[in-house]
């Protein structure tokens, strides 16, 4: 008997068969290289003890002139600023409405119904704040359920009333008349989700699903807001088989769409009448139900590019002022050194463009920088998507150019809309949706010079670069690249797998992280059977080299991430589609956010539970021979680990295959429990071809992979 010590590469390696992949990891999931060994990334706690409304869509880091440390958290509902553990809303508002005698209840129902004297101009899902009330009448609701709260706006039903959901029922014989109210609405953002356009031409006009899956109601629906049977949040269907059931998913019963949040026999639960701006109505007992979660535009393809992108922000500082800007909307500041800072809000930048897709401040020359924007301030309608216009210096306020200001204009000419913008060490990098441009300061008279720099190279959504020391590194629909003076494309090992896996109608969620700790670069993404974040693929540059580049993909589902510059560790945020639990706004449906603190233990912390982070890695098929042809049968009788480092236990299973085609065998070597102290495990197998897998299951358990040695001798050919 003889002990092979058996020796794998770095990375994972998705680009070739198990068999091929001899000496190569090819799977693994919360995994990392360090020094060329494998091992389990780190653990991560939450932050704050409530969970923040919507999905967050970008996150700013910045210290004010006192010291204190701020981080700006936009989600798609809500723009938040966390700091000494305490989330505070900044976000803006919109409008400021005072009415009297507006609330009307109904008993038995939770919705509240309010009657505005003109047109409110708000849409589902949009945020209110209620203030200054002071009575309702005939209802068990007092003021203090309405005063100084935000809620969810659950339905439109006509241009001058909107209606609300309580997190009870009405037991009062129903509110007629009412006090006083200041109502107080949010600048819209947008949708948790991207999705399909609706509209003329659109969705349920005349539209195409790319799973028209239907059924039929088992059970009328009233117009109101409740499932069938006229209560609960349940719709019964004759069959729910072929509806998704993870994320928020939709469904069309006549001109009314439904979101709903699970699957249950067939239930769907979770659901919210009158979404996407149509209107509640009552549907008889089996009418017809179709998915609409995957609507296309009349007579375009699944994967056609026709979709709502999502609430997205730009966020920036100048100097200690947060600049923040609403995707395709307007753009905000807020004063992180104002004594009161936590208790203002963020105000509309006067002079300022009011539809732009994304914005930057080009640094040290202090420009705003506006990209995909009007071409006359002002007048959304002008909405150039290839158009970019820069401020006066040190002046957010003058964007007009004239012979003594720094203030201009430019378009690119190659693409049909620009991406996204990235600063970078000398110079701003920016993508349209086939190219990559340099803008760079030169003075005046032209303040900044443009160069194409890249071709069929485009951006596949807004946050999918980042810049590292003096590089740019971007996820683009022809794969990944770097620019450092010249454009290159990065070698991956893991490219089919993660472009066979990408959800390509959901790519303006894709978000790309930066952690320096380990020299990682992390692109976040949809998984093509996913609506929300689900995967990760992880660059590292500290590790890789011309001949081995060392990528890993995973499960980390992350919406935003920061690096450790400000804070000391990466922060990140982490999107729940199925849990409405909003410290802050009454009756919220899009969700919820968790923030979160990495590299930090072994588990994953909550304010509520500890719970394990499963990790583990496997290898590609070895036989008795490494590099041989898997002629000979093997006899293995024991294995000898070796771990750099080891937390609680390890689990050690190694799989066997005959055959390249065959499935491993169903009843592997394993899992083998490795404490701290084993020093070999006896076992007795034969086969031709063996795979290591390495896995914890438990919390406060973690690993660094060191040696490998297996005992392992010649059995025949048969």
């Amino acid at each position: 008997m003889a002990l092979k010590k058996v020796q794998f590469l770095s990375g994972f390696n998705k680009q070739l068969t198990e068999t091929q992949a001899e000496g190569q990891w090819v799977d693994g999931d919360n995994v990392r290289f360090r020094y060329g060994s494998p091992e389990k990334i780190g653990g991560w706690s939450q932050l704050g003890e409530n969970k923040l409304t919507g999905a967050a869509r970008a996150m700013h880091h910045i210290v004010n002139s006192s010291g204190i440390k701020f981080s700006i958290i936009g989600t798609n509902r809500i723009l938040y600023a966390y700091s000494g553990g305490v989330f505070y809303d900044i976000h803006p508002i919109r409008a400021t409405t005072t009415l009297t005698s507006a609330f009307s209840t109904t008993n038995g129902s939770a919705t509240v119904t309010i009657t505005f004297a003109t047109s409110h101009s708000l849409s589902v899902g949009d945020i209110i704040l209620l203030d200054n009330f002071t009575a309702i009448t005939n209802s068990n609701y007092s003021a203090s359920d309405f005063d100084d709260k935000k809620f969810m706006v659950a339905s439109v039903p006509t241009a001058e009333t909107i209606t609300i959901t309580m997190s009870s029922n009405e037991t009062g014989s129903g509110a007629t008349t009412s006090g006083g109210i200041r109502v107080q609405s949010y600048y819209s953002v947008g949708p948790a989700e991207q999705l399909p356009g609706f509209g003329y031409g659109l969705g349920q006009w005349s539209g195409t699903a790319a799973n028209p899956q239907t059924s039929t109601l088992n059970g009328a629906l009233g117009d109101n807001a409740f499932g069938t049977g006229g209560s609960g949040t349940d719709i019964t269907l004759a069959s729910t088989v072929g509806f998704p059931t993870t994320g928020t998913n939709f469904i069309q019963v006549g001109t009314e769409e439904i979101s709903y949040t699970g699957v249950s026999g067939s239930n769907l639960t979770g659901i919210t009448r009158a979404v996407r701006g149509t209107t509640r109505a009552a549907h008889s007992d089996g009418a017809t139900v179709t998915n609409s979660s995957d609507f296309v535009a009349w007579g375009e393809a699944a994967s056609g590019d026709l979709v709502i992108d999502p609430g997205l922000w730009s966020i920036d500082n100048f100097g200690n002022k947060i600049i923040a800007l609403i995707h395709n909307g307007q753009v905000f500041e807020w004063d992180g050194d104002a004594n009161n800072a936590t208790s203002t809000r963020a105000t509309i930048i006067s002079g300022a463009p009011t539809a732009s897709r994304d914005m930057i401040v080009s640094t040290p020359d202090r420009h705003l920088v506006f990209f995909g924007t009007e071409t006359t301030i002002g007048t959304p309608s002008t909405q150039d998507q290839m158009f970019i216009r820069f401020s006066d210096q040190e002046n957010i306020n003058s964007y007009t150019p004239t012979a003594t200001n720094t203030a201009g204009t430019q378009r690119l000419a190659d693409g049909s809309r620009i991406m996204g913008a990235v600063r970078g060490r000398d110079a701003i990098y920016v993508w349209t949706d086939t190219a990559l441009f340099t803008m760079r300061f030169i003075g005046p008279p032209f303040t900044f010079g443009f160069a194409q720099v890249g071709t069929n190279c485009g951006l596949i959504g807004q946050n999918a670069a980042i810049e590292v020391d003096g590089a740019a590194y971007w996820f683009s629909e022809n794969g990944f690249f770097k620019y450092a003076g010249a454009l290159q494309s990065l070698p991956c090992l893991v490219e089919d797998f993660v472009f066979d896996d990408l959800n390509t109608t959901a790519n303006q969620l894709i978000n790309a992280g930066l952690n320096n700790l380990f020299g990682e670069i992390n692109w976040f993404y949809c998984s093509s059977g996913s609506t929300v974040v689900d995967r990760v693929v992880t660059y590292n540059y500290f590790e890789s080299s011309p001949e081995r580049p060392i990528w890993t993909t995973g499960t980390l589902d992350r919406t935003t991430w920061q690096d450790s510059a400000v804070f000391g560790l990466p922060h990140a945020t982490d999107y729940d589609a199925s849990s409405n639990a909003s410290y802050d706004v009454v009756g919220n449906t899009e969700g919820c956010t968790i923030y979160y603190e990495h590299e930090k233990g072994t588990d994953q912390v909550t304010a509520t539970a500890t719970t394990a982070i499963t990790s583990n890695i496997q290898s590609g098929d070895f036989d008795i021979a490494q590099g041989g042809d898997g002629e000979f049968f093997a006899k293995i009788r024991r294995f000898i680990p070796d771990f750099l480092s080891q937390t609680g236990n390890t689990q050690i299973t190694l799989n066997l295959r005959n055959f390249p085609n065959n499935s491993e065998a169903s009843s592997p070597l394993g899992p083998f429990t490795i404490t701290s102290t084993t020093e070999k495990v006896d076992t007795r197998a034969r086969a031709r071809a063996v795979s290591l897998k390495v896995a914890n299951t438990a919390a406060q358990q973690s690993w660094k992979l060191g040696g490998f040695r297996l005992d392992i001798q010649p059995d025949g050919r048969r």
